[in-house]
């Protein structure tokens, strides 16, 4: 009791007082360096997104408000066909559309075609799309 009671110079004048160190993180730094990182990848994720090289027709029209991401079939000048980015036989895609059906029964199709494929190659393909069920297929354009 005494001791407390002393000056501050009589208490131990050679003395610093230390604070216990903080037993906190400081996450203020963490959250500025995931929001520039958010802010880069939002940038840069359009950008990345390549797909097939398909010149599309050009038709004056709105674009389409889809909640849920359309899966996009292509088919390339060569006619070689292409669902989102990977190459796929004709016969092949009712069984992929298949299987992603039975999880995602909604689902839309997108078909983009290149101007110079041949007409009876994309009715080939919208009809193995409708062979397995898909009734939503949108014809993908491009705007003037």
């Amino acid at each position: 009791m005494a001791g407390s009671l002393m000056p501050k110079a009589q208490r131990g004048a050679g003395r610093s007082y230390r604070r216990p160190p903080m037993q906190e993180i400081n996450v203020t730094p963490f959250v500025d360096v995931m929001l520039v990182l958010l802010i880069i990848f939002m940038v840069t994720a359009p950008l990345i997104t390549q797909g097939v090289d398909i010149s599309l027709p050009e038709v004056q029209s709105k674009a389409i408000s889809e909640n849920n991401e359309p899966i996009q079939v292509g088919i390339a000048k060569n006619g070689k066909v292409y669902m989102q980015d990977t190459e796929v036989s004709l016969p092949d895609i009712a069984d992929k559309i298949t299987a992603i059906k039975a999880t995602r029964p909604e689902i839309a199709v997108l078909l983009r075609a290149d101007t110079e494929v041949d007409y009876g190659q994309v009715m080939k393909v919208m009809s193995a799309l409708q062979g397995a069920g898909i009734v939503n297929i949108g014809l993908e354009t491009q705007t003037p």
